[in-house]
């Protein structure tokens, strides 16, 4: 099993950590710092002397898709995907199912389930009542416009009032005072469901937050799963080791033994304050809007905490590789959802879920925009305001391949499809909240069955023989 300071001792021993012991302001210092390093493609860093807190503050810990590998145990992101297509295609009738079946197939093997232990290092140290105090944890002022200090990085426990089902969550929190955090959870979010709930049987909703815990958890946190699948089996299963768990203190909820600090209390029916106005991943401050107020209750911690969180903001960002390593540990998942894809990129400069490039082999009149439809009704990908389809010979991981493609190879009097749908909660552009204007582009190939009568060109490529003579003379030319 491995925890967030055995995974940072990892990263130090492999030279991808840097330890910075000079004292620096959580108030858009070190944002600054933490941005220019994510955009160098630079280690992980560890502040040791956070101005306002003994605790030392972990950052861009996912900040490449290499060290996201590792966070996964794996020399690629779609080693993961592999693992898991093979786990499941046994398991699928003829390859068609939802990502909510296949998910559940893979929830009903049972190898890796969450374990309850008695006792956790979590909760080494316990704080109540007059004790706790949030001013004493590395919140962070990230951005000028911000309407205050966030921890950014916590993972959000709730369960279902009447069904019991737990749902891990990652939610930006705003620290409104000492005792009382907000909780930002969007519309298409299941602990906003959950609370729901909760507020029609007039009663108060438990939550526990946890920070710091094993990155292959936090990441789990992050993930699109079905309500129904419990993200702790998910973990297990991407660690490949069952998630210890334990029982908090004063809510009835169970959060991993090994996080670093933990935050408990209940939600009052009804209650809401202003949060906001926040700098998000869409690199746009988010306005403000009321949300739901934790009180929090009890503090638990280990005896020598190290606390996690992330900046986010206008890509790149540390964010980018979650978003990517969901991307490729998905994709066999959406392909058994969609058989027509043959791969898939979500550029991170969409924030993922506003653009999704998509290949497929062409086999029939307009399949192109069958496979848009389809997209915009697959779970989260419904979000998607662009879709760009081309054939199974563009590499879509290769932008200037996909611009060319979709440059040349459309017609938009045919080509060009117009919908309308849900959006993202943060999609500043709508004109009205949570639904808006979708295109998807059919950059194909056409053909005559569509109503194309010209007769589609071949494309230019060099003679393979050609390629091979010339790659092995190539010393000779004295080209450079």
């Amino acid at each position: 099993m491995t925890s967030l300071p055995d995974f940072l001792d990892r990263l130090e021993r492999d030279g991808e950590l840097v330890r910075i012991k000079a004292k620096v302001d959580p108030h858009l210092e070190i944002t600054e710092i933490v941005d220019r390093v994510v955009r160098a493609q630079g280690p992980a860093l560890l502040f040791e002397n956070v101005e306002g807190s003994k605790l030392p503050l972990a950052m861009n810990v996912f900040g490449t898709e290499a060290r996201m590998a590792k966070v996964l145990g794996v020399n690629s992101l779609d080693d993961v995907g592999t693992r898991l297509s093979e786990l499941l295609r046994p398991e699928l009738p003829h390859g068609i199912a939802g990502l909510k079946d296949a998910m559940s197939k893979l929830g009903q093997l049972r190898t890796v389930p969450p374990k309850n232990v008695r006792k956790g290092s979590c909760q080494d140290v316990v704080l109540k009542g007059d004790k706790v105090d949030l001013n004493a944890l590395p919140a962070l002022h990230t951005w000028p416009h911000d309407g205050g200090a966030y921890f950014n990085l916590g993972l959000t426990h709730t369960k279902h009032p009447e069904t019991g089902q737990r749902n891990l969550g990652l939610y930006r929190l705003q620290r409104h005072d000492r005792n009382t955090i907000a909780m930002h959870w969007q519309i298409h979010k299941d602990s906003n469901a959950h609370h729901a709930v909760a507020e029609r049987r007039d009663e108060r909703l438990p939550v526990a937050v946890a920070f710091g815990c094993d990155p292959v958890v936090t990441y789990a946190a992050s993930a699109p799963l079905p309500p129904d699948i419990d993200e702790y089996l998910f973990a297990g299963f991407l660690r490949q080791e069952r998630v210890e768990m334990v029982d908090c203190v004063s809510v009835p909820l169970q959060v991993p033994a090994d996080a670093q600090v933990v935050l408990e209390g209940w939600l009052e029916p009804g209650e809401r304050r202003p949060e906001g106005p926040f700098g998000d991943h869409t690199g746009f401050y988010t306005p403000v809007e009321p949300f739901p107020a934790l009180h929090v209750d009890v503090v638990t911690m280990q005896k020598k905490p190290v606390f996690q969180s992330i900046v986010v903001g206008r890509p790149p960002a540390e964010d980018g590789p979650l978003g990517k390593a969901t991307e490729r540990i998905f994709l066999p998942l959406v392909k058994l959802m969609i058989p027509d894809i043959v791969d898939m990129d979500m550029p991170i400069e969409g924030v993922f879920h506003n653009c999704v490039i998509v290949s497929i082999d062409k086999r029939f009149p307009k399949h192109a925009h069958k496979v848009m439809h389809a997209i915009w009704g697959a779970g989260m990908l419904s979000l998607a305001k662009l879709i760009v389809v081309v054939d199974a010979d563009c590499d879509v991981h290769d932008y200037r391949d996909v611009a060319w493609r979709a440059f040349g190879n459309v017609d938009y009097s045919h080509d060009l499809v117009h919908a309308v749908g849900p959006v993202d909660h943060l999609d500043h552009a709508s004109y009205q909240q949570f639904w808006g204007g979708k295109v998807g582009i059919d950059a194909t190939a056409k053909l005559s069955s569509e109503g194309y009568t010209r007769g589609w060109p071949d494309m230019i490529t060099q003679d393979p023989a050609i390629v091979e003579r010339v790659t092995a003379r190539w010393k000779e030319f004295g080209i450079s």
